[in-house]
């Protein structure tokens, strides 16, 4: 049986020359992996994290990891491609959407607002370095455990002010509350442990370090 669906990639892993295995969220199955073959010398831009693909799915009985192919960009992501800033932060979001969402998860409504987090990163055309923590706070909500400032007060240590001013912020004044790069990085682990404790999962962001840096 041939299906067709939506894909956000989060990560890849190559096996072999020809063939990658897709981490992926869909409006289908929520979080699940399927193998893809890529011609020798190109196409892997296609699968770079956080393209939005359309494609096509065929199901194997017989095999939990099914084949995906026919696949084509469903959203060009201009400004996340061509901006180092955006870029390394779609890394940031890919990374933390794998390492905390669980294969096999479904989530109702998850893929959407992932696209749309996505589009918005793509859209904004500045004050865009707060954007990781509102996806996070966001992302909590999405996962059912919207944080309110009491809940975050455990994790909070000498950030509740600044945790305060991005919880009762719109997200346009999110965008704004003014932090140094240290502040952001800090209150990102702060948040990350929230994730990991409501997820039961360590989550460690390899990415944030990149973030660290580009956002001083």
């Amino acid at each position: 049986m041939v299906r067709s669906t939506q894909l956000i990639i989060l990560n890849t892993t190559k096996v072999g020359e020809k063939s990658l295995v897709l981490h992926t969220l869909s409006p289908d199955w929520g979080r699940r992996s399927f193998i893809a073959s890529v011609p020798r010398g190109g196409g892997m831009a296609l699968f770079q994290p956080l393209g939005i693909l359309d494609a096509e799915i065929v199901e194997n009985p017989r095999s939990d990891l099914w084949r995906a192919h026919a696949f084509s960009a469903r959203h060009p992501l201009t400004g996340l491609r061509t901006s180092p800033a955006k870029n390394a932060m779609s890394l940031f979001m890919a990374e933390v959407l794998w390492r905390t969402i669980r294969d096999g998860a479904r989530e109702e409504g998850l893929f959407e607002w992932c696209e749309r987090s996505i589009l918005t990163l793509d859209a904004l055309e500045g004050d865009f370095a707060n954007y990781h923590l509102r996806f996070l706070l966001e992302l909590a909500a999405a996962l059912g455990f919207a944080p309110s400032l009491e809940d975050l007060m455990p994790f909070a240590g000498e950030h509740l002010a600044q945790l305060r001013a991005l919880v009762q912020s719109g997200f346009s004044e999110s965008l704004l509350v003014p932090l140094s790069g240290g502040q952001r990085s800090e209150i990102a682990e702060i948040l990350l442990r929230y994730l990991g404790y409501h997820t039961e999962t360590r989550i460690e962001a390899r990415s944030l370090r990149v973030l660290r840096e580009l956002f001083r």
